[in-house]
């Protein structure tokens, strides 16, 4: 049995065993987390319908402003803010947490809390 020793090729295999459980209804949308080495991105998306309802990433100027001289989790802290934001202004108030594949913990669980503390409810 070949094992795969990169911790970069074990992230497509937990990303398909957590979408196997995690799916996102009109009800309870999904709240997608994508990490790369220099962004974050984020989406709410309802799967049955495949719509992306609300997204924010890194790359946007009203993070990029804000975010000059700050480091990598403070940035993500300002993605799930502002991805908690637009979902409460179109409605959205719980959602189902997709890690992507990635642990939880430092960036995507910057993402995570910024987003419940911002209304966000998971």
């Amino acid at each position: 049995m070949s094992y795969i020793k990169t911790a970069k090729q074990r992230v497509p295999i937990r990303h398909r065993r957590v979408r196997r459980k995690v799916i996102g209804t009109p009800d309870r949308p999904r709240l997608a987390v994508f990490r790369s080495l220099n962004h974050i991105y984020a989406q709410v998306i309802d799967d049955l319908e495949k719509a992306t309802l609300v997204c924010a990433s890194s790359l946007e100027p009203k993070v990029r402003e804000g975010a000059s001289k700050l480091q990598k989790v403070a940035i993500s802290e300002l993605v799930g803010d502002l991805v908690a934001q637009r979902a409460k202004d179109k409605g959205i108030k719980s959602v189902v947490f997709d890690r992507g594949g990635n642990k939880f913990h430092g960036r995507v669980k910057a993402l995570a809390e910024a987003a419940r503390k911002g209304g966000l409810e998971f």
